[in-house]
Protein backbone atom coordinates (compact mmCIF):
# COMPACT_ATOMS: atom_id res chain seq x y z
CA UNK A 1 0.00 0.00 0.00
CA UNK A 2 1.44 3.49 -0.71
CA UNK A 3 1.23 6.19 1.17
CA UNK A 4 -1.00 8.22 -0.97
CA UNK A 5 -3.93 5.47 -0.87
CA UNK A 6 -6.22 5.41 1.94
CA UNK A 7 -5.70 2.40 4.50
CA UNK A 8 -9.37 1.34 4.52
CA UNK A 9 -8.35 -1.58 7.31
CA UNK A 10 -10.46 0.53 10.01
CA UNK A 11 -10.30 -2.08 12.43
CA UNK A 12 -7.95 -5.29 10.96
CA UNK A 13 -4.94 -3.43 10.87
CA UNK A 14 -4.54 -4.78 14.38
CA UNK A 15 -4.16 -8.04 13.06
CA UNK A 16 -2.62 -7.58 9.74
CA UNK A 17 0.14 -5.00 11.55
CA UNK A 18 1.74 -6.16 14.02
CA UNK A 19 4.73 -8.78 14.54
CA UNK A 20 2.85 -10.17 17.50
CA UNK A 21 0.12 -11.08 15.55
CA UNK A 22 1.63 -13.80 13.48
CA UNK A 23 -0.88 -16.36 15.32
CA UNK A 24 -3.84 -14.34 14.20
CA UNK A 25 -2.44 -13.91 10.87
CA UNK A 26 -1.97 -17.74 10.73
CA UNK A 27 -5.45 -18.78 11.84
CA UNK A 28 -6.35 -17.07 8.45
CA UNK A 29 -3.70 -18.11 6.51
CA UNK A 30 -5.22 -21.73 7.16
CA UNK A 31 -8.90 -20.06 5.29
CA UNK A 32 -7.11 -19.07 1.90
CA UNK A 33 -5.59 -15.69 3.16
CA UNK A 34 -2.29 -15.18 2.10
CA UNK A 35 0.37 -11.67 2.17
CA UNK A 36 -1.56 -9.51 -0.52
CA UNK A 37 -4.92 -10.25 1.76
CA UNK A 38 -3.93 -8.26 4.62
CA UNK A 39 -3.22 -5.68 2.93
CA UNK A 40 -7.01 -5.02 2.04
CA UNK A 41 -9.87 -4.63 4.26
CA UNK A 42 -11.29 -7.48 5.37
CA UNK A 43 -15.15 -7.89 4.76
CA UNK A 44 -17.54 -9.97 6.53
CA UNK A 45 -20.67 -11.93 4.54
CA UNK A 46 -23.19 -12.67 7.12
CA UNK A 47 -25.53 -15.15 5.62
CA UNK A 48 -28.80 -16.42 7.01
CA UNK A 49 -28.72 -19.26 5.27
CA UNK A 50 -30.43 -22.55 5.83
CA UNK A 51 -32.47 -25.54 5.02
CA UNK A 52 -35.20 -25.20 7.81
CA UNK A 53 -37.47 -22.80 5.69
CA UNK A 54 -37.71 -22.03 1.77
CA UNK A 55 -37.34 -18.55 2.70
CA UNK A 56 -33.37 -19.05 2.65
CA UNK A 57 -32.62 -21.72 1.40
CA UNK A 58 -30.88 -20.13 -1.51
CA UNK A 59 -28.80 -17.79 0.67
CA UNK A 60 -25.69 -19.91 0.53
CA UNK A 61 -25.33 -19.18 -3.13
CA UNK A 62 -26.05 -15.25 -2.36
CA UNK A 63 -23.45 -15.37 -0.22
CA UNK A 64 -20.99 -16.89 -2.82
CA UNK A 65 -21.93 -13.58 -5.02
CA UNK A 66 -21.39 -11.56 -2.62
CA UNK A 67 -17.52 -12.68 -1.64
CA UNK A 68 -16.87 -12.75 -5.37
CA UNK A 69 -18.10 -9.25 -5.05
CA UNK A 70 -15.77 -8.05 -2.49
CA UNK A 71 -12.89 -10.24 -4.15
CA UNK A 72 -13.16 -8.12 -7.73
CA UNK A 73 -13.07 -4.61 -5.48
CA UNK A 74 -9.79 -5.47 -3.54
CA UNK A 75 -11.56 -6.80 -0.60
CA UNK A 76 -10.61 -9.47 1.71
CA UNK A 77 -13.97 -11.28 2.19
CA UNK A 78 -15.13 -13.77 5.31
CA UNK A 79 -18.09 -15.68 5.63
CA UNK A 80 -20.04 -16.70 8.41
CA UNK A 81 -23.76 -17.83 9.22
CA UNK A 82 -26.07 -16.83 11.49
CA UNK A 83 -29.93 -18.67 12.25
CA UNK A 84 -33.00 -18.22 11.07
CA UNK A 85 -36.48 -19.25 12.12
CA UNK A 86 -39.35 -20.18 9.69
CA UNK A 87 -42.10 -17.80 11.49
CA UNK A 88 -44.77 -20.78 9.17
CA UNK A 89 -43.38 -23.40 10.54
CA UNK A 90 -43.09 -22.59 14.21
CA UNK A 91 -46.41 -21.15 13.88
CA UNK A 92 -49.15 -22.36 16.31
CA UNK A 93 -46.99 -24.69 19.08
CA UNK A 94 -44.60 -23.77 21.31
CA UNK A 95 -41.68 -22.80 18.59
CA UNK A 96 -43.61 -19.73 17.65
CA UNK A 97 -42.04 -18.36 21.61
CA UNK A 98 -39.13 -18.51 19.43
CA UNK A 99 -39.67 -16.37 16.53
CA UNK A 100 -39.53 -12.97 17.87
CA UNK A 101 -36.19 -14.05 20.33
CA UNK A 102 -34.26 -15.08 17.05
CA UNK A 103 -34.26 -11.44 15.65
CA UNK A 104 -32.64 -10.62 18.94
CA UNK A 105 -29.89 -13.82 18.15
CA UNK A 106 -29.49 -12.76 15.24
CA UNK A 107 -28.30 -9.36 15.78
CA UNK A 108 -26.01 -10.48 18.91
CA UNK A 109 -24.33 -12.82 16.23
CA UNK A 110 -23.82 -10.68 13.58
CA UNK A 111 -22.27 -8.36 16.00
CA UNK A 112 -20.11 -10.82 18.06
CA UNK A 113 -18.01 -11.86 15.19
CA UNK A 114 -17.50 -9.36 13.19
CA UNK A 115 -16.25 -7.64 16.54
CA UNK A 116 -14.49 -10.64 17.32
CA UNK A 117 -12.60 -10.70 14.01
CA UNK A 118 -12.17 -6.81 13.91
CA UNK A 119 -14.20 -7.24 10.23
CA UNK A 120 -14.20 -3.19 8.88
CA UNK A 121 -17.01 -4.27 6.60
CA UNK A 122 -20.19 -6.03 6.52
CA UNK A 123 -22.52 -7.78 3.79
CA UNK A 124 -25.52 -9.25 5.51
CA UNK A 125 -27.89 -11.41 3.51
CA UNK A 126 -31.29 -12.74 5.00
CA UNK A 127 -34.69 -12.92 4.31
CA UNK A 128 -37.31 -14.56 6.56
CA UNK A 129 -38.99 -12.49 8.96
CA UNK A 130 -36.36 -11.95 11.88
CA UNK A 131 -33.69 -11.93 9.75
CA UNK A 132 -34.17 -8.21 7.79
CA UNK A 133 -34.46 -6.25 11.32
CA UNK A 134 -31.85 -8.77 13.28
CA UNK A 135 -29.40 -7.93 10.58
CA UNK A 136 -30.15 -4.42 10.63
CA UNK A 137 -29.54 -3.84 14.42
CA UNK A 138 -26.56 -5.56 14.09
CA UNK A 139 -25.20 -3.24 11.25
CA UNK A 140 -26.22 -0.22 13.28
CA UNK A 141 -24.83 -1.57 16.35
CA UNK A 142 -21.54 -1.94 15.09
CA UNK A 143 -21.60 0.94 12.36
CA UNK A 144 -19.12 0.02 10.02
CA UNK A 145 -19.92 0.33 6.00
CA UNK A 146 -22.22 -2.07 5.80
CA UNK A 147 -25.14 -3.27 2.87
CA UNK A 148 -28.50 -5.10 3.36
CA UNK A 149 -28.84 -8.19 0.38
CA UNK A 150 -33.01 -8.80 0.53
CA UNK A 151 -32.69 -12.46 -0.31
CA UNK A 152 -36.49 -12.04 -2.57
CA UNK A 153 -39.82 -13.43 -2.48
CA UNK A 154 -41.01 -16.62 -3.25
CA UNK A 155 -43.00 -16.81 -6.44
CA UNK A 156 -46.99 -17.33 -6.11
CA UNK A 157 -48.42 -20.91 -5.72
CA UNK A 158 -50.79 -22.34 -8.19
CA UNK A 159 -53.87 -24.50 -8.08
CA UNK A 160 -56.16 -24.82 -10.68
CA UNK A 161 -54.91 -21.46 -12.22
CA UNK A 162 -55.47 -19.68 -8.90
CA UNK A 163 -52.52 -17.94 -7.21
CA UNK A 164 -52.16 -19.14 -3.42
CA UNK A 165 -49.27 -18.88 -0.90
CA UNK A 166 -48.99 -20.25 2.61
CA UNK A 167 -51.71 -18.06 4.26
CA UNK A 168 -53.77 -19.99 1.98
CA UNK A 169 -52.84 -23.02 3.97
CA UNK A 170 -53.41 -21.66 7.33
CA UNK A 171 -57.55 -20.26 6.09
CA UNK A 172 -57.31 -23.79 4.39
CA UNK A 173 -57.24 -25.34 7.99
CA UNK A 174 -60.13 -23.34 8.76
CA UNK A 175 -62.43 -24.26 5.93
CA UNK A 176 -61.75 -27.48 6.75
CA UNK A 177 -62.61 -27.24 10.19
CA UNK A 178 -65.94 -25.91 8.87
CA UNK A 179 -66.21 -28.98 6.51
CA UNK A 180 -65.98 -26.06 3.29
CA UNK A 181 -63.38 -28.34 2.47
CA UNK A 182 -62.37 -32.01 2.45
CA UNK A 183 -58.78 -33.66 3.38
CA UNK A 184 -57.85 -33.93 -0.40
CA UNK A 185 -58.62 -30.63 -1.04
CA UNK A 186 -56.52 -29.49 2.17
CA UNK A 187 -53.57 -31.68 0.87
CA UNK A 188 -53.83 -30.03 -2.32
CA UNK A 189 -53.44 -26.60 -0.62
CA UNK A 190 -50.56 -27.83 1.35
CA UNK A 191 -48.91 -29.02 -1.74
CA UNK A 192 -48.49 -26.42 -3.97
CA UNK A 193 -48.89 -23.20 -1.95
CA UNK A 194 -45.20 -22.88 -1.64
CA UNK A 195 -43.46 -24.06 -5.29
CA UNK A 196 -39.42 -23.11 -4.16
CA UNK A 197 -36.71 -20.34 -2.72
CA UNK A 198 -38.05 -17.13 -1.37
CA UNK A 199 -39.87 -15.27 1.28
CA UNK A 200 -43.79 -15.38 1.83
CA UNK A 201 -45.13 -13.45 -1.60
CA UNK A 202 -47.51 -10.90 0.13
CA UNK A 203 -46.64 -7.82 1.89
CA UNK A 204 -46.17 -9.63 4.76
CA UNK A 205 -43.66 -9.39 7.66
CA UNK A 206 -40.74 -10.20 4.93
CA UNK A 207 -41.09 -8.23 2.37
CA UNK A 208 -42.48 -5.24 4.00
CA UNK A 209 -39.04 -5.07 6.09
CA UNK A 210 -37.16 -5.69 2.72
CA UNK A 211 -39.17 -2.66 1.40
CA UNK A 212 -38.85 -0.43 4.26
CA UNK A 213 -35.09 -1.11 4.50
CA UNK A 214 -34.77 0.15 0.70
CA UNK A 215 -36.64 3.11 1.57
CA UNK A 216 -33.75 3.49 4.30
CA UNK A 217 -31.10 3.45 2.03
CA UNK A 218 -29.45 0.31 3.36
CA UNK A 219 -29.94 -1.57 0.53
CA UNK A 220 -29.69 -1.38 -3.00
CA UNK A 221 -32.17 -0.01 -4.92
CA UNK A 222 -34.55 -2.24 -6.39
CA UNK A 223 -33.35 -5.60 -4.59
CA UNK A 224 -36.34 -5.43 -1.96
CA UNK A 225 -38.48 -6.38 -4.91
CA UNK A 226 -36.52 -8.56 -7.07
CA UNK A 227 -37.62 -12.33 -6.95
CA UNK A 228 -35.47 -15.03 -4.73
CA UNK A 229 -35.20 -16.74 -8.38
CA UNK A 230 -33.96 -13.87 -10.51
CA UNK A 231 -30.67 -13.91 -11.68
CA UNK A 232 -30.17 -10.13 -10.82
CA UNK A 233 -30.79 -11.45 -7.08
CA UNK A 234 -27.02 -13.01 -7.66
CA UNK A 235 -26.23 -9.82 -8.89
CA UNK A 236 -27.05 -7.60 -6.36
CA UNK A 237 -25.21 -9.26 -4.13
CA UNK A 238 -21.88 -9.08 -6.09
CA UNK A 239 -22.66 -5.40 -5.88
CA UNK A 240 -23.33 -5.51 -2.80
CA UNK A 241 -20.26 -6.84 -2.12
CA UNK A 242 -18.42 -4.82 -4.13
CA UNK A 243 -19.60 -1.74 -2.71
CA UNK A 244 -18.57 -1.87 0.80
CA UNK A 245 -14.90 -1.02 -0.38
CA UNK A 246 -16.63 2.40 -1.84
CA UNK A 247 -18.54 3.21 1.41
CA UNK A 248 -14.72 2.55 3.07
CA UNK A 249 -13.61 5.03 0.52
CA UNK A 250 -16.01 7.48 0.86
CA UNK A 251 -16.57 7.20 4.76
CA UNK A 252 -20.09 6.42 4.45
CA UNK A 253 -20.95 4.56 8.11
CA UNK A 254 -24.64 2.74 9.06
CA UNK A 255 -25.16 5.68 11.20
CA UNK A 256 -25.09 8.36 8.39
CA UNK A 257 -27.42 6.54 6.40
CA UNK A 258 -30.15 5.35 9.09
CA UNK A 259 -31.06 8.72 10.26
CA UNK A 260 -34.37 9.93 11.74
CA UNK A 261 -35.76 11.28 8.35
CA UNK A 262 -34.30 7.70 6.61
CA UNK A 263 -36.64 5.91 9.28
CA UNK A 264 -39.60 8.51 8.09
CA UNK A 265 -39.04 7.13 4.64
CA UNK A 266 -39.32 3.63 5.98
CA UNK A 267 -42.64 4.22 7.91
CA UNK A 268 -44.08 5.82 4.38
CA UNK A 269 -43.42 3.40 2.39
CA UNK A 270 -44.85 0.74 4.77
CA UNK A 271 -48.13 2.86 5.09
CA UNK A 272 -48.11 3.13 1.46
CA UNK A 273 -47.85 -0.76 0.78
CA UNK A 274 -50.08 -1.74 3.74
CA UNK A 275 -47.47 -3.73 5.48
CA UNK A 276 -47.56 -5.84 8.56
CA UNK A 277 -47.78 -4.41 12.30
CA UNK A 278 -44.40 -6.43 12.83
CA UNK A 279 -42.99 -2.96 11.30
CA UNK A 280 -43.88 -1.09 14.25
CA UNK A 281 -41.53 -3.61 16.60
CA UNK A 282 -38.99 -3.94 14.13
CA UNK A 283 -37.91 -0.08 12.79
CA UNK A 284 -37.95 1.05 16.52
CA UNK A 285 -35.75 -2.10 17.19
CA UNK A 286 -33.65 -0.66 14.53
CA UNK A 287 -33.54 2.78 15.29
CA UNK A 288 -32.58 1.69 19.47
CA UNK A 289 -29.75 0.34 17.42
CA UNK A 290 -28.34 3.89 16.42
CA UNK A 291 -29.63 5.80 18.85
CA UNK A 292 -32.81 7.34 16.68
CA UNK A 293 -35.58 8.29 18.97
CA UNK A 294 -38.74 6.96 17.00
CA UNK A 295 -41.59 6.41 18.95
CA UNK A 296 -45.49 5.37 18.20
CA UNK A 297 -46.60 9.06 17.84
CA UNK A 298 -44.06 9.13 14.84
CA UNK A 299 -45.89 6.56 13.03
CA UNK A 300 -48.86 7.80 13.38
CA UNK A 301 -48.02 11.10 12.15
CA UNK A 302 -46.94 9.55 9.09
CA UNK A 303 -49.87 7.65 8.77
CA UNK A 304 -52.05 10.44 8.97
CA UNK A 305 -50.63 12.41 5.78
CA UNK A 306 -49.63 8.52 3.75
CA UNK A 307 -52.56 6.78 1.60
CA UNK A 308 -52.59 3.16 1.57
CA UNK A 309 -51.77 2.76 -2.19
CA UNK A 310 -50.82 -1.38 -2.81
CA UNK A 311 -53.25 -4.19 -3.60
CA UNK A 312 -51.45 -6.50 -1.98
CA UNK A 313 -51.56 -9.37 0.03
CA UNK A 314 -53.43 -10.22 2.57
CA UNK A 315 -55.88 -7.58 2.12
CA UNK A 316 -55.57 -7.34 -1.42
CA UNK A 317 -55.25 -9.66 -4.51
CA UNK A 318 -51.58 -9.39 -5.49
CA UNK A 319 -47.94 -10.46 -4.29
CA UNK A 320 -44.48 -8.93 -4.39
CA UNK A 321 -43.71 -10.62 -7.60
CA UNK A 322 -46.57 -8.61 -9.04
CA UNK A 323 -45.26 -5.37 -7.71
CA UNK A 324 -41.85 -5.94 -8.89
CA UNK A 325 -43.02 -6.77 -12.60
CA UNK A 326 -44.74 -3.13 -12.61
CA UNK A 327 -41.81 -1.42 -11.64
CA UNK A 328 -41.07 -2.47 -7.93
CA UNK A 329 -40.58 -0.50 -4.89
CA UNK A 330 -38.41 2.47 -6.40
CA UNK A 331 -41.57 3.26 -8.65
CA UNK A 332 -44.00 3.32 -5.49
CA UNK A 333 -41.02 5.74 -3.57
CA UNK A 334 -40.81 7.20 -7.08
CA UNK A 335 -44.43 8.17 -6.68
CA UNK A 336 -44.31 9.15 -3.14
CA UNK A 337 -41.05 11.79 -3.65
CA UNK A 338 -43.01 13.33 -6.70
CA UNK A 339 -45.97 14.14 -3.75
CA UNK A 340 -43.38 15.58 -1.33
CA UNK A 341 -44.03 12.85 1.24
CA UNK A 342 -40.57 11.52 1.22
CA UNK A 343 -37.11 12.90 2.15
CA UNK A 344 -35.28 12.99 -1.44
CA UNK A 345 -32.10 14.61 0.86
CA UNK A 346 -31.44 11.23 2.50
CA UNK A 347 -28.07 9.37 1.81
CA UNK A 348 -27.89 5.94 0.92
CA UNK A 349 -25.70 3.00 0.19
CA UNK A 350 -24.76 3.88 -3.15
CA UNK A 351 -23.46 6.95 -2.21
CA UNK A 352 -26.00 9.22 -3.76
CA UNK A 353 -29.36 10.54 -2.06
CA UNK A 354 -32.73 8.55 -2.57
CA UNK A 355 -33.49 11.59 -4.97
CA UNK A 356 -30.48 10.79 -7.21
CA UNK A 357 -31.36 7.34 -6.88
CA UNK A 358 -34.71 7.54 -7.93
CA UNK A 359 -34.21 9.79 -10.88
CA UNK A 360 -32.69 6.52 -12.74
CA UNK A 361 -35.95 4.41 -11.70
CA UNK A 362 -38.89 3.74 -13.39
CA UNK A 363 -42.06 4.98 -13.25
CA UNK A 364 -45.16 2.49 -12.51
CA UNK A 365 -45.96 0.83 -16.00
CA UNK A 366 -48.93 2.32 -17.69
CA UNK A 367 -52.30 0.23 -17.36
CA UNK A 368 -50.99 -1.11 -13.77
CA UNK A 369 -53.18 -1.44 -10.84
CA UNK A 370 -51.18 -2.95 -8.10
CA UNK A 371 -50.71 0.09 -6.82
CA UNK A 372 -53.47 2.48 -6.99
CA UNK A 373 -53.53 6.05 -8.13
CA UNK A 374 -53.31 9.31 -4.99
CA UNK A 375 -56.88 10.31 -6.11
CA UNK A 376 -58.29 6.95 -5.55
CA UNK A 377 -56.14 4.63 -2.55
CA UNK A 378 -57.25 1.78 -1.03
CA UNK A 379 -57.60 4.14 1.81
CA UNK A 380 -56.77 8.26 2.47
CA UNK A 381 -54.46 7.25 5.18
CA UNK A 382 -52.07 4.73 6.20
CA UNK A 383 -53.22 1.54 7.71
CA UNK A 384 -51.50 0.70 10.77
CA UNK A 385 -53.41 2.43 13.38
CA UNK A 386 -52.32 3.01 17.30
CA UNK A 387 -55.05 2.91 19.14
CA UNK A 388 -54.76 4.03 23.10
CA UNK A 389 -57.05 4.14 25.89
CA UNK A 390 -57.73 2.54 29.43
CA UNK A 391 -56.86 -1.36 27.76
CA UNK A 392 -53.37 0.28 25.89
CA UNK A 393 -51.97 3.03 28.14
CA UNK A 394 -48.78 2.60 26.24
CA UNK A 395 -50.85 1.89 22.87
CA UNK A 396 -51.93 -0.85 20.82
CA UNK A 397 -51.48 -1.63 16.52
CA UNK A 398 -54.51 -2.04 14.70
CA UNK A 399 -54.02 -3.45 10.91
CA UNK A 400 -57.20 -1.81 8.95
CA UNK A 401 -56.21 -2.40 5.07
CA UNK A 402 -58.92 -4.85 4.90
CA UNK A 403 -61.42 -3.82 7.17
CA UNK A 404 -64.58 -1.50 5.91
CA UNK A 405 -65.92 -1.44 9.44
CA UNK A 406 -64.10 0.76 12.10
CA UNK A 407 -65.52 0.31 15.33
CA UNK A 408 -66.17 -2.76 17.47
CA UNK A 409 -67.79 -3.63 20.71
CA UNK A 410 -68.81 -6.56 21.87
CA UNK A 411 -68.32 -8.82 25.27
CA UNK A 412 -65.13 -9.88 25.58
CA UNK A 413 -64.05 -13.97 25.58
CA UNK A 414 -60.80 -14.22 27.72
CA UNK A 415 -58.11 -16.80 27.55
CA UNK A 416 -54.70 -16.68 29.14
CA UNK A 417 -53.19 -18.68 26.27
CA UNK A 418 -52.95 -19.27 22.78
CA UNK A 419 -54.12 -23.20 22.73
CA UNK A 420 -57.13 -22.40 24.97
CA UNK A 421 -58.37 -19.52 22.44
CA UNK A 422 -57.67 -22.21 19.40
CA UNK A 423 -59.66 -24.75 21.30
CA UNK A 424 -62.43 -22.84 22.02
CA UNK A 425 -62.76 -21.55 18.27
CA UNK A 426 -62.63 -25.23 17.10
CA UNK A 427 -65.45 -25.93 19.41
CA UNK A 428 -67.41 -23.33 18.01
CA UNK A 429 -67.54 -21.55 21.29
CA UNK A 430 -66.62 -18.21 19.49
CA UNK A 431 -69.38 -16.31 18.29
CA UNK A 432 -70.55 -13.28 15.86
CA UNK A 433 -69.90 -10.22 17.82
CA UNK A 434 -67.53 -11.41 20.60
CA UNK A 435 -63.97 -9.91 21.28
CA UNK A 436 -61.43 -12.73 21.55
CA UNK A 437 -59.22 -11.63 23.87
CA UNK A 438 -55.29 -13.82 24.38
CA UNK A 439 -53.19 -12.56 26.97
CA UNK A 440 -49.91 -13.54 28.61
CA UNK A 441 -48.37 -14.18 25.12
CA UNK A 442 -46.69 -10.46 25.32
CA UNK A 443 -42.96 -10.06 25.12
CA UNK A 444 -42.55 -11.38 28.63
CA UNK A 445 -45.85 -13.38 28.58
CA UNK A 446 -45.48 -15.84 25.64
CA UNK A 447 -42.56 -14.97 26.12
CA UNK A 448 -41.63 -13.73 22.88
CA UNK A 449 -44.75 -12.43 21.89
CA UNK A 450 -46.22 -15.30 19.05
CA UNK A 451 -47.95 -14.32 16.40
CA UNK A 452 -51.52 -15.04 15.84
CA UNK A 453 -51.52 -16.16 12.26
CA UNK A 454 -53.23 -19.69 13.12
CA UNK A 455 -55.95 -17.94 15.55
CA UNK A 456 -56.52 -15.57 12.73
CA UNK A 457 -56.69 -17.77 9.89
CA UNK A 458 -58.62 -19.93 11.57
CA UNK A 459 -61.66 -17.15 12.55
CA UNK A 460 -61.64 -16.29 8.65
CA UNK A 461 -61.87 -19.66 7.18
CA UNK A 462 -65.24 -20.35 9.84
CA UNK A 463 -66.25 -17.34 8.54
CA UNK A 464 -66.06 -15.26 11.18
CA UNK A 465 -63.20 -12.49 9.97
CA UNK A 466 -64.52 -9.26 10.35
CA UNK A 467 -67.04 -10.37 12.59
CA UNK A 468 -64.76 -11.09 15.54
CA UNK A 469 -62.68 -8.88 16.98
CA UNK A 470 -59.16 -10.38 18.07
CA UNK A 471 -57.37 -8.91 20.80
CA UNK A 472 -54.09 -9.19 22.33
CA UNK A 473 -50.64 -8.49 23.56
CA UNK A 474 -48.93 -10.60 21.30
CA UNK A 475 -48.62 -10.14 17.87
CA UNK A 476 -49.56 -10.88 14.15
CA UNK A 477 -48.21 -12.42 11.15
CA UNK A 478 -47.90 -9.66 8.14
CA UNK A 479 -50.43 -12.34 6.86
CA UNK A 480 -53.30 -11.57 9.54
CA UNK A 481 -56.19 -9.65 8.40
CA UNK A 482 -59.52 -9.24 10.12
CA UNK A 483 -60.28 -6.78 13.05
CA UNK A 484 -57.17 -7.50 14.70
CA UNK A 485 -55.52 -5.28 17.57
CA UNK A 486 -51.83 -6.19 18.79
CA UNK A 487 -49.00 -5.35 20.56
CA UNK A 488 -51.39 -4.37 23.53
CA UNK A 489 -48.72 -2.57 26.40
CA UNK A 490 -48.13 -2.69 29.02
CA UNK A 491 -48.75 -6.25 29.07
CA UNK A 492 -50.26 -8.39 30.78
CA UNK A 493 -47.50 -10.09 32.41
CA UNK A 494 -46.33 -6.61 33.45
CA UNK A 495 -49.36 -5.77 35.05
CA UNK A 496 -51.10 -4.05 31.93
CA UNK A 497 -54.84 -3.54 32.75
CA UNK A 498 -55.40 -6.36 30.35
CA UNK A 499 -54.52 -8.59 33.05
CA UNK A 500 -57.72 -7.05 34.45
CA UNK A 501 -60.32 -8.04 32.45
CA UNK A 502 -63.17 -10.56 32.83
CA UNK A 503 -65.20 -12.47 30.66
CA UNK A 504 -68.41 -10.37 29.41
CA UNK A 505 -66.53 -7.35 30.26
CA UNK A 506 -67.78 -4.96 27.03
CA UNK A 507 -64.73 -4.04 25.35
CA UNK A 508 -65.03 -0.79 22.34
CA UNK A 509 -62.45 -0.33 19.74
CA UNK A 510 -62.68 2.63 17.45
CA UNK A 511 -60.06 2.94 14.81
CA UNK A 512 -61.47 6.62 13.58
CA UNK A 513 -61.51 7.58 17.41
CA UNK A 514 -58.18 5.85 17.78
CA UNK A 515 -59.66 3.93 21.31
CA UNK A 516 -58.80 0.96 23.00
CA UNK A 517 -61.48 1.12 26.31
CA UNK A 518 -63.21 -1.19 28.34
CA UNK A 519 -66.37 -0.52 29.60
CA UNK A 520 -65.33 -0.66 33.86
CA UNK A 521 -64.69 2.34 35.36
CA UNK A 522 -61.06 3.10 37.00
CA UNK A 523 -62.01 2.36 41.05
CA UNK A 524 -63.55 -1.79 39.34
CA UNK A 525 -60.12 -1.99 37.59
CA UNK A 526 -57.57 -0.57 40.46
CA UNK A 527 -60.14 -3.12 42.97
CA UNK A 528 -59.65 -6.29 40.44
CA UNK A 529 -55.56 -5.36 40.10
CA UNK A 530 -55.05 -5.21 44.01
CA UNK A 531 -56.18 -8.61 43.63
CA UNK A 532 -53.72 -9.91 40.70
CA UNK A 533 -50.62 -11.42 41.23
CA UNK A 534 -48.23 -11.94 38.81
CA UNK A 535 -47.35 -14.79 37.36
CA UNK A 536 -44.61 -16.96 37.29
CA UNK A 537 -42.76 -16.82 34.13
CA UNK A 538 -43.37 -20.31 31.99
CA UNK A 539 -39.36 -20.31 31.50
CA UNK A 540 -36.86 -20.48 34.23
CA UNK A 541 -33.85 -21.50 32.01
CA UNK A 542 -31.99 -21.51 28.53
CA UNK A 543 -32.82 -18.61 25.89
CA UNK A 544 -36.41 -17.79 26.79
CA UNK A 545 -36.14 -17.01 30.57
CA UNK A 546 -33.34 -14.75 29.47
CA UNK A 547 -35.57 -13.15 27.00
CA UNK A 548 -38.24 -12.85 29.54
CA UNK A 549 -36.25 -11.06 31.84
CA UNK A 550 -34.21 -8.69 29.37
CA UNK A 551 -37.22 -8.02 27.19
CA UNK A 552 -38.80 -4.37 26.96
CA UNK A 553 -42.45 -3.12 26.16
CA UNK A 554 -43.71 -3.52 22.44
CA UNK A 555 -44.17 -0.26 22.66
CA UNK A 556 -40.10 -0.13 22.76
CA UNK A 557 -39.86 -2.61 20.07
CA UNK A 558 -39.38 -6.12 22.15
CA UNK A 559 -35.72 -4.80 22.80
CA UNK A 560 -33.22 -6.70 25.10
CA UNK A 561 -29.92 -4.29 25.14
CA UNK A 562 -32.13 -1.60 26.88
CA UNK A 563 -32.27 -0.63 30.71
CA UNK A 564 -34.08 -3.77 32.20
CA UNK A 565 -38.22 -2.94 32.49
Amino acid sequence: MSKEEKDLRIRSHVISESPNRAPNRAMLRAVGFEDEDFKKPMVGVASAWSEVTPCNMHLDKLAVSAKNGAEKNDSAPLMFNTITVSDAVAMGHEGMFYSLPSREVIADSIETVTQAERLDGLVAIGSCDKNTPGCLMAIGRLNVPSVYVYGGTIQPGKLRGKDIDIVSTFEAVGKHQVGDIDDKELHNVECNACPGAGACGGMYTANTMAAAVEAMGMSLPGSSSTPAIAGAKEEECERAGEMVNELLKKDIYPRDIMTKEAFENAITVVMALGGSTNAFLHLTAMAHAVDVDLSLEDFENIRARVPHLADLKPSGKYVMQDLNNVGGVPAVMKLLLEEDLLHGDTLTVTGKTLRENLAEAESLHEGQDVILPFSNPKKKNGPLVVLRGNLAPEGAVAKMSGQDVSRFSGPARVFDSEESATKAITNDEIKKGDVLVIRYVGPKGGPGMPEMLSVTAMLVGKGLGGDVALLTDGRFSGGSHGFVIGHVAPEAQAGGPLAYLQEGDTITIDSDEQVLNVDVDEARMEARAKDWKTPELRFKTGVLAKYARLVSSASKGAITDGEVE
